[in-house]
Parts: structure tokens; sequence; C-alpha cells
């Protein structure tokens, strides 16, 4: 069934013929965006064919629908029929009418519960996050190895270049690639969501309660999210940013971490990164490939 969903994304891509400018980038929304953003996930490649391939059939339903309802306009009206029909039901309308759906709503539904499943059934973690919503910023802890650290909006003053206003963050979630990530999210006050769109990941932040997710990057850069559930005057200045990197380059960072603080390891990367050429990668250099 997924790969029925593929199959009708890749067909509505080609049928809408839209230009590579309108689609969304890699980590954060672009200007004219009319899709999903690309995927860094398996999770979120599900939601993106899941969400793609209702798309094309619920498309296909309308203007069946429509069609239906042209023709019988036209044939059914009373110009065409001066005595009306005294037709009570048609046994066999009737239950194309009921079957159909049914089967539509089956071939829906099997995709959706694997979708939920591959969410919720979390695989064996190979390292922990633990992200704590405040009114209006972000605590992170890194259990197994004590480090913490607090995660700001980036005012105008402070944006480098490529840095988008209202996403980018002072300090960055750092994690390796291609590993399994387990987030543990709660809050301090009031309610929060955790968000990171690229990776398929939503869940709320609850006071008193301890909620988990999990992702698996399977593409370097950098990747934003925003708290998603309406908690104060400054809940649209409250973004989220992970920094997806090498395993060599996150232990880099993390031996920094602990031993210098999140400050200098924050630094330190940046270096390497730039030097590398990735500092980037995941807004717009990430989306070409």
């Amino acid at each position: 069934m997924r790969k029925l969903f593929a199959s009708l994304t890749v067909l509505g891509a080609a049928l809408s013929g839209a230009p590579a400018a309108i689609a969304a980038g890699l980590g954060q929304p672009v200007e004219w965006q009319m899709n999903l953003q690309q995927a860094a996930t398996p999770v979120m490649e599900f939601i993106r064919d899941f969400h793609n391939g209702l798309l094309i059939l619920t498309t296909v339903i309308c203007l069946v629908v429509a069609a239906l309802l042209i023709w019988v306009c036209v044939k059914f009206n009373a110009q065409a029929n001066p005595v009306a029909s005294r037709t009570t039901h048609n046994t066999l309308v009737e239950v194309i009418w009921t079957v159909v759906p049914i089967i539509i709503l089956i071939g829906i539904a099997i995709p959706s519960f694997r979708l939920l499943y591959l969410q919720r059934d979390f695989p064996a973690p190979e390292m922990t996050v633990k992200a704590i919503g405040n009114q209006w910023f972000w605590s992170y802890e890194y259990p197994e190895h004590d480090v913490s650290f607090d995660q700001y909006l980036k005012t105008k003053a402070e944006l480098k270049d490529g840095e988008p206003y209202l996403l980018a963050t002072d300090t960055e979630v750092v994690v390796p690639v291609n590993k399994i990530v387990r987030v543990i999210v709660t809050a301090n006050d009031v309610l929060h969501s955790w968000t990171i769109p690229s990776f398929g990941s939503k869940i709320d932040a609850v006071p008193g309660r301890l909620n988990e997710t999990w992702f698996k990057a399977e593409k370097e850069g950098i990747y934003y999210g925003q708290c998603s559930e309406l908690c104060g005057k400054d809940h649209a200045y409250m973004p989220i940013s992970v920094r997806v990197v090498s395993e060599d380059e996150y232990n880099t960072w993390l031996a920094t971490a602990k031993t210098a603080g999140v400050e200098k390891a924050q630094q330190q990367l940046a270096a390497i990164l730039k030097t590398k050429g990735k500092l980037a990668l995941g807004a717009a250099g990430a989306s070409a490939n």
C-alpha cells in the first residue's frame, strides 16, 4: 500500500510540473512552498508519501463526484425529463456507493495504522536527549553525558548569513547522523510542543509528565522547528534547531562540551563545519542532494 501512495506521489509531481523553486527545502520552509518539507528521517518519508498519495486520491474522488453531479444535472433535469421518474431505489447503485467508500477507507486505514505504529514503536535508542519547554525557550539535557544548556531565539542583529529569523537559535542541539535518538519531552510551566517538520516529529511537552519521541536523521544539516502548542504571548518566538553532523564531529563537540562547556563546543563545531563548507548544509545546499 505504501508503494501505491509513493507511485501516486510521483504521478502527482509529474502532472503538476511544479518548478524546483516551489518545492520545500530541507530543514526549513522556503518561499512559495507548495509541499511538505523534504524528509530527513524514515518517519517523515512515510508521512510525505502518505500525504501526497492522499492528495491525489482525494482529487480523483472530487473529480469523479463532480462529473457525476454534472451528468445528473444534464441528463435528469426537468427539460430533459418532462415526466418525472418514479424510481425509488436502485440496489446496484446503493451497493456500489456503500462498498466502494468502505474499500477506499480500508485502503487509507492500513498505511495510516502502519505510520502510527512506526512513530510509536520505539527502536532501541543509541542516545537520549531531554527537551524541556519553558516560557519561552527550550532547555536541553544529555542525561548520559551530564551536558545541559538553554536554547533561545536569535535576534535579527545576531543572525549570520543564511540563518532564518524566528527559526535560528543561539545554541543548537547536536546529534550524529544515522543514529536513533530518543527525545524525552516535558515542560516546566505550561503546555508546549517539540516539533521538527523534516523529522516528522511532534510531541507535546506537558508539565509533570514525560513524553517521548524518536528520530533517525539520515542527512547532515541544520533542521529547524518551533513550539507548536499555544503557550503564551511569546509562543511565536520559541524556535528549535537541531544540527546533524558526522559521528566524528559529534564526538568532538561532545568532548569539548563536557570539558569546556557547550558555548565553546558550539564555536569549535562551527569552525570545523565552516572549514568543510558544511555550515549551511540542510537549508539550501543539502536541498540539491
